[in-house]
């Protein structure tokens, strides 16, 4: 089994290059972190089957596909519920325009959904006809984003001994 513990200097090497490139060849991957192929893909097949290596995926251009509108959502919920949560929290999952969904803790809200849209209009039609008309919904706060200053999938991995 991974750990922490058995994580040497070249699986972090493997795990930096993987989350900058999922996409990266196995022979590319093992020049960059000085082994040869074969220990290199033992390496990465072992820290999928542990789990450490959680899924690999492609990130789309959302700009270029049309969603142009992102905004941070803050939801209240009427009752602290554990039925009602899961009623929410199960009727956020088919709406594919959520692409982030936080119960969270230290604010007014109960939630904060990242939300990707076309533009505002899809996001009114969205909010007033799909959000707010989910069971317990009490209180609904959106924040545009005007501009990504950081955006990215990488784990820092700096704290590993």
């Amino acid at each position: 089994m991974v750990t922490l513990m058995n994580l040497d200097k070249l699986d972090k090497r493997i795990l930096r290059e993987l989350q900058q490139d999922g996409s990266i060849t196995n022979t590319d991957l093992a020049e960059r972190v000085g082994l040869s192929p074969t220990p290199c893909a033992r390496r990465v097949k072992r820290m999928q089957d542990e789990g450490l290596i959680h899924s690999q995926v492609i990130i789309l251009n959302a700009s270029h596909l049309g969603l142009k509108l992102s905004a941070l959502v803050q939801v209240s919920m009427d009752r602290h519920t554990p039925d009602r949560f899961e009623r929410f929290e199960s009727e956020i999952k088919k709406h594919p325009e959520v692409i982030e969904c936080l119960l969270i803790t230290g604010q007014s809200a109960d939630y904060q959904l990242k939300v990707i849209v076309p533009d505002m209009d899809y996001y009114q039609e969205f909010l007033l006809n799909t959000l707010t008309r989910i069971e317990g919904v009490a209180d609904v706060h959106s924040s545009f984003i005007l501009r990504k200053v950081l955006d990215t999938t990488a784990l820092p991995l700096g704290h590993l001994p």
